[in-house]
């Protein structure tokens, strides 16, 4: 019986296609499409993006971007929140920030939702490393804890009081649990 084997997309292929929502990632020829994010994710994701850029917007340091499309080494990736240095955000001759955004960014941060598996999640936070990103988060809300990744694909687990580890440069103190604080509206 002959198999037919289907022929791998590839990139310059997968960004001809239309997006979806929500966004998919291309990653060893391979889309995956991102989860509708959920209650906690959205707030973590929002209060991320508020929190980081309240001290480094400002001050003209970093930005952080929410669900910004990142293309770069052979891949095409949207991570929850993307963090790119003040001088090296993508821009116009203008000044305005480009619609294609073809760098890896600083920080690149993944909030782990229900349904979705860890190793992939955590292979685009490695592909990020492996292509110059400088600090990466994969947030767990499940068991509360943080896998830093690191340059040369080091990875260590924040929990509970644990100092996170911040981008260079951002004067920025979180602990796991206050992350995870963020949650509760009461």
């Amino acid at each position: 019986m002959a198999i037919a084997i289907q022929p791998k997309l590839t990139l310059d292929e997968f960004l001809k296609l239309p997006e979806t929502e929500p966004a998919s990632d291309f990653i060893n020829g391979e889309i995956i499409q991102k989860p509708m994010p959920q209650g906690e994710h959205s707030l973590l994701q929002t209060t991320l993006c508020e929190t980081i850029n309240g001290i480094a917007r400002s001050q003209k340091i970093a930005c952080a971007f929410s669900e910004l499309r990142c293309t770069f080494g052979g891949a095409s990736i949207v991570p929850d929140v993307s963090v790119f240095r003040w001088d090296r955000i993508p821009k116009t001759p203008s000044g305005r920030i480009v619609n294609r955004v073809e760098i890896h960014p600083d920080w690149a941060i993944e909030i782990l939702s229900p349904d979705q598996r860890l190793k992939k999640v955590l292979s685009k936070l490695l592909h990020c490393s492996r292509n110059g990103t400088e600090l990466g988060w994969l947030i767990n809300p499940e068991d509360e804890s943080v896998l830093g990744i690191f340059p040369g694909q080091r990875v260590e687990l924040s929990e509970a009081s644990d100092k996170l580890p911040i981008q260079e440069g951002i004067e920025l103190e979180l602990t796991v649990e206050q992350v995870f604080g963020w949650l509760s509206l009461t």
